[in-house]
């Protein structure tokens, strides 16, 4: 089987999918290339594609011919989020779309509590004013509104139970956090079950687990039922100078009710992805969520790890491996393809 790698990819997976005989077409920079991955399908003519971050768009599948000998028919996303490929442009191709649930939720885990805690510490702002030769222990030793509340004994909301909200859930318990959590499908045993408290299923009920909260962190797929979920009405019911942390999708925070909270009622914030965030990896950027006071970002690097991208890359080829062996998609996000 020919593979197409879109992307940059850990050489463990190349050598991997080599190693069941495929063909490997290495491109990381297909993307940015004159007619995108479009036109490295056409010269490649691959049989599965691979990618991380690089769009799938519906151009991608053109030339594509459903079912014939050697053409495209599985494309799997190193990674979780699939919103980076037109999955219905693929299911009309009969391609199959499959994903790696899982394997980097202990790296976007440690992030989250990286950023939290940065926040409660305002590590961000005591370094920037180190770096100008500022000593400030006066202002960064404070107690109460606008000081440091510490993790121990305070409150952590979790906005989904998936692998990357249970690893969140383990994490902030070894921290000895009180630990509520709000899914549409989870269940009060579940909860339980996970260490947490149940924060309950709708609209109304996340609205007032984020009243009980002294942090919320968000761990949704992006999809139409969670676009803007947090908006005004959410950062409304959280407490003043709560934490706000965000690793899973721009898409589904409202950025503009989000400043309003930062400013109106001294909300903090740990932001790794962005509405406007650029698709290509190192681009000028303007954004401003990110210039406000209190607002710790880093680049959508939560799965950057060394631990979480081999992982990503085991299973790419163990996707790959039983596809080639029983034409099965596992993980497969478009069954019906």
């Amino acid at each position: 089987m020919k593979i197409l790698i879109a992307d940059k990819f850990e050489k463990s997976g190349i050598e991997g999918l080599k190693s069941l005989g495929c063909e490997v077409f290495s491109e990381p920079d297909a993307g940015a290339l004159p007619g995108g991955v479009a036109a490295a399908i056409q010269r490649c003519n691959p049989g599965a594609l691979v990618v991380r971050s690089t769009k799938v768009t519906a151009a991608s599948f053109e030339g594509v011919v459903a079912g014939a000998p050697g053409s495209l028919r599985l494309i799997v996303r190193a990674g979780a989020g699939v919103d980076n490929i037109d999955v219905p442009a693929a299911s009309a191709k009969g391609v199959r779309v499959c994903n790696c649930p899982g394997m980097n939720a202990v790296a976007v885990a440690e992030l989250t509590m990286a950023l939290l805690l940065a926040c409660d510490r305002r590590v961000p702002e005591q370094t920037i004013a180190a770096r100008s030769g500022q000593w400030n222990k006066k202002e960064f030793s404070k107690t109460g509104l606008g000081g440091a509340r510490g993790l121990k004994g305070s409150t952590l909301g979790v906005v989904g139970a998936g692998a990357i909200g249970r690893a969140v859930i383990k994490r902030a318990i070894a921290f000895e956090m009180r630990v509520i959590v709000w899914s549409r499908s989870i269940t009060r045993e579940h909860a339980r079950d996970l260490g947490a408290e149940w924060g309950g299923i709708d609209t109304p009920a996340l609205h007032a687990m984020a009243a009980k909260c002294d942090a919320v962190t968000v761990h949704l797929p992006a999809a139409p039922d969670t676009n803007k979920l947090l908006g005004r009405e959410f950062f409304a019911a959280m407490k003043p100078g709560a934490v706000f942390i965000n690793t899973s999708r721009g898409s589904l925070v409202d950025e503009a009710a989000l400043r309003e909270a930062i400013t109106g009622k001294g909300l903090r914030a740990g932001l790794d992805v962005f509405d406007n965030q650029p698709s290509a990896t190192a681009a000028e950027w303007v954004n401003e969520t990110v210039r406000l006071a209190g607002v710790c970002a880093t680049h959508h690097t939560g799965a950057s790890t060394d631990q979480a991208q081999l992982a990503v890359a085991e299973e790419t080829v163990r996707i790959v491996k039983v596809f080639m062996e029983t034409g099965r998609a596992e993980n497969c996000v478009n069954e019906r393809a």
